[in-house]
């Protein structure tokens, strides 16, 4: 892709610090770094230089690196200027790069040329966003392997495996004096088999990966003094929630964020959820419901102190309230009278001596799909996960249009529908509305 303007941006964090740097992109990279620093450094060569305004004073000195298109990051010619990192010295160098008739860069612009310039594919773009915004190693660690293309490899082989399948039924389907009979042909079906096997594979490690990535809600909710709040602090490890024995101390959501063996965590803790005529604890109430209803997973805590009537009247009550699957909790054991029973399908817990914790941190994993480490993973996003339904859906369909109906043309129609939706994930097959939505979201200078 050639363009014809040049773009500008500081690189690094707001703020101060020991350095700085001002990134350039675009055709006009020459020009400036003549005008800047007295001449072109060699490319890929840090050269010591003096920053000039338009008089010829020194803004600032410090290393200058140039790379020539298409050996850089966005394909284009590339000049990074590394000064020291105040941000008076950074913006009197950005505006004097600007008087020379570049723009500001928009976010994620770098990376979005990057793109355009087949550089990188969108997967992998995506992936250097994931790696700034990482919340633990293992997302770190993940990003990385996204940016080094482990995830668009696979997706890669998927579409390769489908596009073969594809020629070979539209073959058939165009040229019938062949006379290649795929419908009774068995490598059919078998290579269907295998192309949704292998989706399924990749998609329940993209749905880790997004986990990675994306972080997951947990809402913790129950009835007035159940230990919601005591259960928050002890997951995150420090006084998050306000506890006492008075009955509905929260009465807003709390949110904290935790690493759970590498996994990101957004705790929200509610208000306790009853019948009140606070106006305050009523609005708790609400948005408690709320929160549930938008959770990725809820944990429904029961007083297990309580007689065996009562904790089986709000198990009723939060039956009501959760729409889908939830961890309950019986908390509070150490409160039981010796051989008590409590109701099957709950995880035993007491808060306050630490009892049954472990088990429910693995009972958290394992809804979340995740029991095994995740180290060696990628991450993924949303629109990974969609797009990964719809081929595999694509390709159930497809098998459904054979093996039932004998009907080639459908299956064809939906092998082109997998491959669009696969290629949407690389960006090979995206609309322009979609790549501002996801570049947007990237700070500017990267």
């Amino acid at each position: 892709m050639y363009v014809e303007d040049t773009i500008a941006a500081v690189a690094t964090a707001p703020g101060r610090g020991g350095i700085g740097i001002v990134r350039v992109s675009g055709p006009d990279v020459t020009s400036i770094a003549a005008a800047v620093t007295g001449r072109l450094p060699e490319p890929r060569y840090a050269t010591y230089s003096r920053f000039k305004d338009a008089n010829g004073d020194t803004i600032d000195e410090g290393i200058a690196l140039y790379f020539k298109g298409p050996d850089s990051f966005t394909g284009e010619d590339v000049l990074e200027l590394q000064g020291h990192g105040g941000p008076v010295v950074l913006d009197m160098l950005l505006n004097r790069i600007l008087e020379l008739g570049v723009r500001i860069a928009e976010p994620g612009e770098f990376s979005q040329r990057a793109f355009l310039n087949d550089k990188i594919d969108l997967a992998q773009a995506e992936a250097i966003a994931d790696l700034i915004d990482s919340g633990t190693q293992l997302a770190a660690r993940g990003a990385m392997r996204s940016l080094q293309g482990e995830f668009s490899r696979r997706i890669s082989a998927l579409l390769a495996s489908v596009i073969e399948l594809r020629i070979y039924v539209e073959a058939a389907i165009d040229f019938p004096e062949e006379e290649i009979d795929f419908l009774s042909d068995e490598r059919i079906e078998s290579q269907l088999r295998e192309v949704k096997s292998a989706l399924k594979l990749i998609l329940d490690e993209a749905h880790a990966g997004a986990l990675l990535s994306e972080g997951a809600a947990v809402v913790l909710v129950g009835k007035p003094n159940a230990g919601k709040s005591s259960l928050m602090n002890a997951m995150t490890g420090r006084d998050t929630s306000i506890v006492t024995h008075i009955p509905g101390t929260t009465r807003d959501i709390v949110h904290e964020t935790l690493q759970l063996d590498g996994i990101p965590l957004r705790m929200i803790d509610t208000a306790g959820i009853r019948e009140s005529t606070d106006v305050v604890e009523s609005e708790g109430v609400r948005r408690a419901v709320k929160a549930v209803q938008e959770a990725d997973l809820v944990i429904a805590l029961i007083d297990a102190s309580l007689a065996p009537a009562d904790r089986q009247a709000d198990l009723a009550e939060l039956d009501d309230l959760l729409s889908g699957e939830a961890i309950v909790v019986f908390n509070k054991i150490d409160l039981l009278e010796a051989g008590e029973a409590l109701p099957a399908g709950g995880i035993a817990v007491s808060v306050k001596t630490g009892e049954g914790m472990p088990s429910l941190k693995t009972a958290l994993k394992r809804q979340l799909g995740v029991e095994t480490e995740l180290e060696g993973g990628f991450t993924a996003r949303t629109r990974h996960l969609n797009a990964l339904s719809a081929a595999l859906a694509a390709v159930e369909a497809g098998e459904a249009a054979l093996v039932e109906l004998a009907a080639g043309e459908l299956l064809a129609e939906e092998l082109s529908q997998c491959q669009k939706a696969l290629s949407r994930i690389t960006g090979e097959f995206t609309a322009d509305d979609l790549l501002g939505e996801i570049f947007s979201s990237f700070c500017i200078g990267k």
